[in-house]
């Protein structure tokens, strides 16, 4: 039943997220959002691990003390940030760079998406924003990206979804050219 579980949020999650980036311009990325989640390195793990309220790559995590399954995902989806990190020679250290416009907009999309999913009837356009503070002190995030990012959560909190879709898919336009 948990295989059946997993399948159903994965794919309604990825379902909005197409919806999302439709929205704001970037329905190629949408279409192609996720697909890795139906690996089996992701999917297997995922139905192992599937609880319906959160990732289960926390389950994972608590469990093993990492999650094999998000670190696979990670390396192989560009909307994420951990995927933006790069040995720096000054450093001597691995940091975080700046993500491009439209992945940072596939990311926005993504994390309104899962709050969406997660959440259920409890959403509220807040949600993505309580998210993304209740961990931003345990992140490293290029902060060019983290401004970004931030800036369309506070939108989407203080103006709803249709004037940060429209504002987003403005920048992602202005970024193309």
């Amino acid at each position: 039943m948990k295989i059946i579980k997993h399948f159903r949020t994965i794919t309604a999650h990825r379902h909005a997220v197409i919806r999302h980036c439709a929205k704001v311009g970037i329905l190629w990325q949408g279409l192609r959002h996720d697909l890795s989640k139906y690996s089996p390195a992701e999917f297997l793990t995922g139905a192992k691990y599937y609880a319906g309220d959160k990732s289960p790559n926390v389950n994972e995590r608590l469990q093993k003390g990492y999650s094999a399954a998000w670190m696979h995902h990670k390396g192989r989806n560009k909307h994420h940030f951990e995927y933006w990190t790069d040995f720096s020679i000054p450093l001597q250290r691995i940091v975080p760079v700046e993500m491009p416009i439209r992945y940072t907009a596939e990311m926005f999309c993504d994390r309104v998406a899962a709050c969406k999913i997660y959440r259920g009837k409890n959403y509220t356009d807040s949600a993505a924003l309580d998210y993304y503070n209740n961990g931003k002190d345990s992140r490293e995030i290029h902060p060019e990206t983290a401004k970004l990012l931030e800036s369309w959560l506070v939108m989407l909190a203080e103006e709803g979804e249709e004037k940060t879709f429209a504002h987003i898919r403005q920048t992602v336009r202005a970024n193309k050219k």
